[in-house]
């Protein structure tokens, strides 16, 4: 890196390490002096005029040691990148947006931020249907080409990379610095997504989780994408934040339906009430994306169905478990595992038995007493389905 190149680096650098000084008001500082290295060398008064505080204008002068060593030691390493708006490698879908992170730090193929991709959020606590449908619409969409890009959060956003990481490329945007991983649980699935995907952050390294990490999170997630979409959300769902943003930034907002019983599919439902488009298969979503992708999928994006999530049905039933909402209280704990297991639209006895890991015998007789006590109903075509609440 030449002399130049690392001054123009610590400035901005040094913006972002300021507390306080979020996207927007550097945004702002850039377009008041022209570059980051004009307004770190700004004046006093010049820089409170702008609307900095003296605390703010102290730490831009003395920018946090440690901080400004782990930033720029991670620019070093092969499979690291520190990308400013003003790098020709930043994601141009992002910087047209309001607030767009000055600085992302990459590990992994930064390269994939400048390819299509597509937005795949939903509750952190899926039904094991949930999960089944997002891992296979994330394979089949990864599989034409796409990018699938998410939070790497719990439940929704794990089953989106992992299905598209069985047949193409991801995206996980985090809210903690490049080197943490959030929550512990998903490390295996970080150091996946870094050696196939890339893992991105607007924060530095060394940045633990906080609560107002996340909808910076979800800015940049909507912001990268063409368009977001919502698999399974309860109403005050976080990932309803993100395809918020998503409109506003005039991006394509998709939401799954779901079965009016379930409450993780009211947010979906609120979300096409208000103007989300309703998609139950992949083709829709690309034909509404069709003029988007010109150039980039080409043949490859052809009539089919999405195939088959390829998702471990026990390792369905094991996130989809966590959701304690939708089950009645007063059952046994595995009474209530078997209902999870059914989740809110009608199911088979096989598939009853490779979700919960039960015999069939087990099943059977627990699905005959849930029967006598109105939790269960027998469905035409050998199925069970779970009655109205």
């Amino acid at each position: 890196m030449t002399a130049a190149a690392d001054g123009e680096l610590r400035a901005w650098l040094a913006l972002v390490l300021t507390p306080g000084l979020g996207p927007r008001r550097v945004n702002s500082l850039l377009n008041a002096f022209g570059s980051p290295q004009a307004a770190c060398g700004a004046s006093t008064p010049a820089l409170a005029r702008a609307g900095l505080s003296e605390a703010m204008i102290a730490a831009l002068r003395t920018p946090d040691g440690k901080a400004m060593a782990g930033a720029l030691a991670w620019a070093e390493h092969d499979d690291t990148a520190v990308l400013t708006l003003h790098d020709p490698r930043y994601p141009p879908r992002l910087a047209e947006v309001a607030g767009a992170p000055p600085v992302l730090f990459v590990r992994g193929d930064a390269a994939l931020l400048i390819e299509p991709q597509l937005a795949i959020v939903g509750s952190r606590n899926p039904t094991a249907g949930g999960v089944k449908t997002t891992t296979a619409f994330a394979s089949h969409l990864a599989g034409l080409g796409l990018v699938i890009t998410s939070g790497m959060a719990s439940g929704i956003d794990s089953a989106a990379h992992l299905g598209a990481l069985d047949s193409g490329r991801t995206i996980a945007v985090l809210g903690t610095g490049p080197d943490r991983v959030y929550p512990a649980a998903n490390r295996d699935l970080a150091r996946r997504i870094a050696a196939e995907g890339a893992l991105v952050s607007e924060f530095p390294p060394g940045v633990g989780p906080q609560p107002s990490h996340f909808p910076r999170r979800n800015l940049t997630i909507s912001g990268l994408s063409l368009g977001t979409l919502v698999t399974e959300a309860a109403p005050r769902s976080g990932s309803l934040i993100t395809a918020r943003y998503a409109a506003e930034q005039g991006r394509e907002v998709f939401a799954i339906p779901g079965s009016i019983h379930n409450p993780l599919a009211r947010g979906c439902h609120g979300l096409i009430r208000e103007g989300a488009k309703l998609i139950d298969s992949a083709d829709q979503l690309l034909e509404e994306l069709a003029p988007q992708l010109q150039g980039y999928l080409g043949d490859a994006v052809a009539p089919g169905t999405p195939p088959e999530s390829a998702q471990d049905e026990s390792a369905a039933m094991r996130t989809a478990e966590r959701s304690s909402s939708s089950t009645p209280a007063g059952l046994d704990q595995e009474y209530q595992r078997l209902l999870a297991g059914m989740g809110h639209d009608p199911v088979t006895l096989d598939e009853l038995i490779a979700r919960t890991g039960f015999s069939a015998q087990e099943v059977s007789s627990m699905i005959l007493l849930l029967e006598l006590q109105g939790h269960v109903s027998c469905l035409p075509g050998g199925r069970f389905g779970r009655t109205m609440p």
